[in-house]
């Protein structure tokens, strides 16, 4: 009967048998939890109640129904005498292990758990015994609740510091709403003084051209048949200048007075006296002196002067003594020094009045142009860049004066204005072109180029440049004023701008400016002994891998654009292909503005008209440059020139062997390239002193 009941515990479905031990088991240690949970002293501290007994629960008479023939059975046999309850955990500690087995792991418990399967062994148990004793556990504990609070404390110090660092966020974001508030107060009222102090100079501006009209002159509309155009009318200034020429003690003018003097010296000459009056002179001197001469001296008239019969205006003209005719022609001279005196003087105020006259006009045609631009009324654009006065107008392109509200600076602002008759896709094509080009100009950094600040477009038709803002005028103004400037002063202004060249040349890609001229030369402080700054890179060329070739240069895209009297001869040759270009262009500009400098005059088409450059081919039969004789110029400056306006772009030399040349070198670099050693005595003066002996002539 056993070994059948073995079979049949070993036959049981595994799935059942399990799921059978996981619900005893489960309620086992469920009790175990509990008893863990009520007292930490259960299952650690057992050895320390050697004091005390166990105490065991009284027996409760049992309501559960036995199978009687089995357990009889069982009894009887005596082979297998423990119970089925044996071999679960109950709360009661019917297990033999008591209820200590449960603080011990799992494995352990299997013996008694699985017991079915295998003979039960039997576990000796004995009591553990720990370290730990009710002191230590008090300090640990302690220790626990101490770092507990120091965490806690620690914790309510960042709330507090949270709380705090809150509080100052948002009084920081407050005082920033503050400030915000104050700088936009601030703007405004910088916006309100800069354009009233605007409006009164150009108040001032137009009262004072109103009273130039009348003192220097105004244009007038004349109509010449069907069409109307501009006459020039002085003012009462030139009237009077040139009143006063012409109203002298004689009626006569300059012109005529010089000749009445010089005729009246001549009939001075005349009454010179005669020779033999001056020898008789001597020769009595003579005889005083040797008394052994012994014929008598011829004696003279006896009104001590000779008489010349004289047929001028029917008169007899006495012949004057010595003294009298040195008199006379000392009163001759001094009134013809003092009447080129004069004329010297007339010919200062004139050019006087003609400078003041020329700012006068350009004054004029500036206050028409600003009265008719749509950017009159002090716009301020892109939110930041508020317009003051125009400075300027070009052909499609208008400068203004203008504050940066962001920066608090003064800056000009250049507005590129396309021709609205153009298709979008050239327009967009431009205007892509442009910003690439500004953006290369926005890098550049150097004391003689203008920088660029910023650039941004106003619609399709217009686009906007910001540029750093020159109190002077520009070089063109400068020799409009004063026609040319000395060697010095013009070497010092070609010395800038190749310095800035060089720049440009060794940067990369490098770049190629295109459009040298005066008008894009800055004088900074108005001057020409001054510093300069070159500006308007709208025409640059960029010299990248991809267009650029070392050898032939690049190809010329924009053929026919530029300023005709400042571009060397291989821009205007015309062929099946495009010609090709290099920096040697802006060497033939700078030539140009060297020589326009000194001279006061252009090399090439003077006095023409672009139209007319290129209609007669002025440039290409540029093969070769004259000067004139007058006023005079170092052989070294004629030299440089000529080396700048080589006719062919392969003899001539480029940016930076302009930059070495021994002109603009320092008198003791130009020693060392010239490979000359220290001068001793006897031998001669060196280039560089004999050009500024030459200057200073």
């Amino acid at each position: 009967m056993t070994a059948y009941t073995m079979e049949e515990l070993h036959s049981l479905d595994p799935r059942r048998q399990e799921l059978l031990e996981a619900r005893f088991t489960g309620v086992g240690v469920a009790k175990g939890s509990g008893i863990n949970e009520s007292s930490n002293q259960s299952l650690c501290s057992v050895g320390s109640l050697s004091d005390k007994e166990l105490e065991t629960p009284e027996k409760k008479p049992s309501d559960q129904r036995t199978r009687k023939r089995k357990g009889e059975q069982y009894d009887k046999g005596g082979a297998r005498s423990h119970k089925i309850s044996d071999y679960f955990e109950f709360a009661g500690g019917s297990c033999p292990a008591t209820s200590l087995a449960r603080g011990i792991p799992p494995l352990v418990r299997s013996s008694c758990q699985h017991s079915h399967s295998n003979p039960p062994v039997a576990v000796s148990t004995s009591p553990l015994y720990s370290d730990l004793t009710l002191e230590k556990l008090t300090a640990l504990e302690n220790n626990k609740n101490s770092d507990l609070e120091k965490k806690e404390g620690r914790i309510d110090d960042l709330l507090r510091a949270n709380c705090d660092l809150r509080r100052q966020i948002d009084e920081q974001q407050r005082a920033l709403e503050r400030y915000k508030e104050r700088l936009n107060k601030c703007v405004t009222m910088s916006k309100k003084l800069l354009i009233e102090k605007s409006k009164q100079e150009k108040r001032t501006c137009r009262d004072k051209s109103m009273q130039d009209r009348l003192r220097l002159g105004h244009f007038t509309t004349v109509r010449h048949g069907a069409s109307f155009t501009e006459q020039w009318t002085d003012g009462y200034a030139f009237q009077n200048l040139i009143k006063s020429v012409h109203t002298q003690p004689l009626q006569v003018n300059t012109h005529n007075l010089e000749e009445d003097i010089e005729r009246q010296r001549k009939l001075l000459g005349k009454r010179k006296p005669s020779t033999t009056t001056t020898t008789t002179t001597a020769q009595s001197l003579t005889l005083l002196t040797t008394p052994n001469t012994m014929e008598p001296p011829t004696a003279p008239n006896s009104s001590g002067t000779n008489k010349r019969k004289s047929k001028t205006n029917g008169q007899d003209n006495e012949a004057l003594s010595l003294a009298e005719y040195h008199e006379q022609e000392e009163i001759f001279k001094l009134r013809l020094g003092h009447l080129k005196k004069e004329e010297a003087e007339i010919q200062a105020e004139l050019e006087r009045l003609e400078r003041v006259r020329n700012l006068h006009i350009r004054e004029l045609k500036r206050i028409h142009n600003e009265d008719n631009s749509t950017f009159k009324d002090h716009p301020t654009l892109n939110d930041r860049y508020l317009l003051l006065y125009l400075l300027g107008r070009g052909g499609f392109s208008e400068v203004y004066k203008a504050f940066d509200l962001t920066e608090q600076r003064y800056v000009a602002v250049k507005i590129h204005q396309l021709n609205k008759n153009w298709r979008d896709e050239k327009k967009e094509n431009y205007h892509k072109h442009a910003c690439r080009e500004y953006r290369i100009h926005k890098e550049l950094d150097h004391p003689r180029i203008v920088k660029l600040y910023d650039y941004f477009s106003l619609d399709t038709d217009s686009f906007c440049t910001v540029l750093e803002f020159c109190e002077g005028n520009d070089l063109d103004f400068y020799l409009k004023q004063h026609k040319l400037m000395s060697e010095k002063e013009g070497r010092s202004i070609i010395m800038q701008i190749v310095n800035a060249l060089k720049y440009l040349n060794e940067i990369r890609p490098p770049i190629i400016h295109y459009d040298l001229k005066p008008g894009n030369i800055l004088l900074v402080n108005g001057t020409a002994c001054g510093e300069i700054k070159i500006t308007d890179f709208g025409l640059s060329k960029i010299m990248d891998d991809d267009s650029y070739n070392s050898v032939d240069g690049m190809e010329l895209t924009s053929q026919g654009a530029g300023t005709y009297w400042y571009l060397p001869p291989e821009c205007f040759v015309v062929g099946k292909e495009p010609p090709k270009i290099s920096n040697k262009v802006d060497v033939w500009s700078v030539g140009v503005i060297f020589y326009q400098s000194l001279y006061g005059r252009k090399p090439f088409g003077h006095n023409q008209s672009q139209q007319d450059i290129l209609q007669e081919n002025t440039i290409l039969k540029a093969k070769e440059v004259q000067f004139p004789p007058k006023p005079v110029v170092t052989t070294e400056a004629k030299a440089f020139i000529r080396r700048c306006l080589a006719y062919r772009k392969e003899e001539r030399i480029d940016v930076l062997q302009l930059a070495q040349d021994p002109f603009l070198m320092p008198p003791f670099r130009k020693a060392l390239a010239t490979g000359a050693g220290p001068l001793v005595s006897g031998s001669t003066p060196s280039t560089s002193s004999a050009y500024n002996s030459s200057a200073s002539n």
